[in-house]
Formats: C-alpha cells, structure tokens, sequence
C-alpha cells in the first residue's frame, strides 16, 4: 500500500496483486466490457471472471493519427440522470458505455427508469422525479460519482435505499454531503458512522432550504445537489465557502441542467439559487467527446513528437480537461484548431509550474509528461487527489521512482524533475487513469509493463484498442 493517504474513514487492508498471467493476452482476454448487466431488470449484477493480465507497450516513432472518440463520461452520468428524472422518454446519443455509467445505468433501472442500451445510444424513459423503491441494495463499484449522485437522487424516492461498493469506495469521504441534505431535510447516514458508504438514505422527497459546502473537497457534493433541487419542494440555495476544485465539472452539470429545461441562478461560484417545483423535460441529447480521454492520445503526440488529431472535440467545449490543451503548449507542443478537430503536435518539453486544480483527473498524465521534460515541474491545488479511487499524488510519486524519475509529494501537489525514464512494471491500484497515463510513457520508452491493464473499463473500456490505433 502506499504511504501518505489521509486517514478520513476506516481504511480496509488493501488486497494483494494478483500474479501475473502473459505479456501477449489475446485479443479476448484485452476485451475490459466483462461486466454484464441487463439494464431492465433489478436482478443483481453478474460478473465474468477474467484473469489478471498484464500488457506490455511497444514504442512508437512517426506518430500521425486522427481519432474519433467515445462520449464524456461526465456527461453521461448527469445526462443519465437528468433523463431518468424526466417524465417520457429521453434518447441519449453518443453515450459513454463504461463501468460507472453502467453502475449509475444499472441504479436507475433499479430505481424504475426503464433503459434500453444500445451501442453508445441509451433510450430512457424516466421517472416523473419519483424513484422507486428498492429492496436490495445498490453496488456502486468503485465509482465515487455514482455514489455521491445517487445519494442525492435516492432522497427523492420511497423507501429507504442502502448504497455500497468496493472496499476503496467506502473509504471516500461523504460527510459534508450528507449534512448538506440534512439542512435540505433529508435523512441520509453512513451505515457505518464514519462518514464514508455505505449510505443510508430514506426517501420521501428534498423539503428544500439554504445550505453550504466547502469548495476544497468535491465538485460532485455540489452537482449532486444541483441535480436534485429542482425537483425539492421549497427550492434551494447553496453557498459555496473557499475556492470551489473542478469548477468545469459543475459547468457540465449546468449545461446539463439546461438542456432538459432546468432553470438557476448563480453568484459566479459562491452562490446558486434552484427554484423548487420543477420538472425534467425528456428530449434528445447528444454527448460530446470525452476531454479526459482525448488526453493521452495528445500526450502521446508529446512524448514522442509525433502528431494527433480528435476529430470530434472543439475548443467550445465547457469540458474542463480541454484546457490540458494549454498545458500542452506551455510546455512545448504545437496546437492547431480547425474543421477536422484539434490537433496536437510534440516538440521538446519543458518543465511547468500549473495549478491543476480545474482539472484534476489529468495530474496523473502530467506527472508522465514532466518526466520526459527538462526541468522542474511543480503540480498545484490537487491535495484533494489524495481521495480518489488510488491515492493518486502517492501512485504518481511511486511508479514515477519505478522508472528512474525524482519525485515527490507536497502537500498539495507534486514535484518531480525530468529526465531518462526508463521502463518498469507499473503497479495501477485499480485506477484507470493511473493505467492510462502511464501507457503514454511506454510510447516512449520500452519496457513499459501495465498490471491490471482492465481496469481502464471504469471509464474507457475500450483504451487499448484505440492506443493500437495509434500504430496503424
């Protein structure tokens, strides 16, 4: 386990890794969609088993590739519970089919909406705002988002609702979420009094009222309750205390809000105001490209000054992780924007100091770019990665050392000084982004071994095949 993870909740012993199996898994065995689940029906989910693998990553040289991208998830997951809240039905396109936006999928039909998955279209017809009861309890994996969400959304059904997951899961912070839904009048506790899932939640609707949130721990504490405030009976006003972390994240949920006729009001991002007694309009919506996933591919074209172009993403985007754009040229890339997507060139890189708090989900693929850059590079306001499905400041800082890179923690980001990287086994702690990002570098560098290369199915299921894209 690594060392350095804030002690919020009781911490389960961590599990061992699994041994490891071939360098060379079939292309069966590299399939990450195992988890099989019928989305109209509320039997428990079912798992295939699939054993450990583990992936080698081959160099590239003369990268030039253009690419066509799966769906955000960010967007999938409030899209999916916008129209779930809806009354008739809702057609989402271009949907993210992954891990947690399967959990979240599989939650909602348990909670009545009605879910045909289809490829990447989901047609939804929604609840009325009235979830159902639910005898079981609900798994939500490992997926904090899911949790915090469905959290919000379960208060406003009948019954009383149990949410759970993974052991890592139920070390996540939810505190200050359950006391703001507790000024908001509605009863939802930590089974275990820590704080932490698995959640208690007794429905019987959001009364409403004024609350507040610390902006420092979790966008997702504040989009939970924007999600569910139009649908409360009294309204509710939300006063945000300090610098709100992974602003852009809370600008999805208000484009979202948008698009199925939700209407607020906000003070920039100290204070928002949602009129109670509203409804979700059902409707046809279309999911833009994934920004977070975009990025190793443009991290590619830098680490091995070789060129790639997303054909489906545009600067308009409110996606905050298109802004790594901007990293990617401090540091030395070349950008060009035009009808065919965005385009991202590599040259020599340079060390940077950047406040990554904006986009936090990307300090993993930065923290593999600083180590083929010349110089220092300092990473700010993320102490809060620390809580995330790895501790991710500790990981990063670990497989980092693994290839020869100096690196380490501050305390609310990291520092790690360029230089050879050379390859290592790199251990992923079931993070999918630890996985990804750190494939970038084997572009680079051979040697590069990924354990557990599956767990990229929490939000890109089908990472490597798009990575082998890249080589043809």
């Amino acid at each position: 386990m690594l060392s350095g993870s804030p002690a919020r909740c009781r911490t389960p012993e961590q599990p061992q890794a699994a041994p490891l199996v071939e360098i060379e898994p079939s292309a069966e065995q590299r399939r990450v969609a195992v988890r099989q689940v019928n989305l109209g029906k509320a039997g428990p989910t079912k798992y295939q088993e699939v054993p450990l693998i583990i992936k080698e990553i081959k160099p590239l040289e003369n990268l030039d590739a253009t690419l066509t991208l799966p769906g955000s998830k960010s967007y999938t997951h409030r899209a999916l519970i916008a129209a779930a809240l809806a009354s008739g039905e809702s057609v989402l396109t271009n949907a993210l089919n992954a891990e947690d936006t399967e959990l979240t999928a599989r939650a909602l039909a348990l909670m009545g909406a009605r879910l045909d998955w289809q490829g990447h279209t989901v047609r939804l017809r929604g609840t009325g705002g009235r979830p159902a009861p639910v005898s079981e309890s609900i798994y939500l994996g490992n997926s904090g988002t899911s949790m915090r969400f469905l959290t919000a959304v379960a208060a406003l059904g009948r019954g009383t609702y149990r949410l759970a997951g993974t052991p890592r899961l139920c070390e996540r912070p939810m505190g200050e979420l359950l006391e703001a839904l507790k000024d908001l009048g509605v009863t939802a506790i930590s089974e275990k009094g820590n704080d932490c899932p698995p959640i208690i939640v007794h429905g019987g609707g959001v009364a409403g009222g004024k609350t507040s949130l610390s902006g420092a721990v979790s966008s997702q504490y504040l989009s939970a309750l924007l999600l569910v405030g139009p649908l409360s009976s009294r309204g509710v006003e939300i006063e945000v205390t300090g610098e709100l972390v992974s602003r852009p994240y809370v600008d999805i949920t208000l484009s979202v809000l948008s698009a199925f006729a939700i209407t607020y009001s906000r003070e920039a991002y100290r204070r928002f105001v949602i009129p109670g007694g509203q409804a979700y309009a059902s409707r046809e919506y279309g999911i833009e490209a994934d920004a977070s996933s975009a990025s190793y591919f443009w991290a590619a074209a830098a680490v091995t000054s070789g060129r790639v172009t997303i054909a489906n993403l545009d600067l308009e985007s409110v996606q905050g992780d298109i802004d790594f754009l901007s990293v990617l040229a401090r540091m030395g890339c070349h950008l060009i924007s035009s009808s065919q997507g965005i385009t991202v060139e590599g040259g020599p890189l340079r060390g940077i100091v950047m406040d990554m708090s904006a986009m936090p989900d990307l300090v993993p693929t930065l923290g593999v770019l600083a180590a083929f850059a010349q110089g220092e590079t300092v990473i700010q306001g993320v102490a809060h990665l620390r809580h995330k499905e790895s501790n991710r400041l500790a990981a990063v800082v670990a497989e980092l050392r693994k290839m020869g890179i100096a690196a380490e923690e501050t305390s609310d980001g990291l520092r790690i000084v360029g230089g050879n990287p050379h390859g290592a086994e790199i251990d992923t702690y079931q993070d999918h982004r630890i996985a990804m990002s750190f494939a970038v570098a084997g572009l680079k560098v051979p040697g590069v071994i990924i354990r557990d290369p599956g767990c990229v199915a929490k939000s890109f299921p089908d990472f490597w095949e798009y990575l082998e894209k890249l080589s043809t």
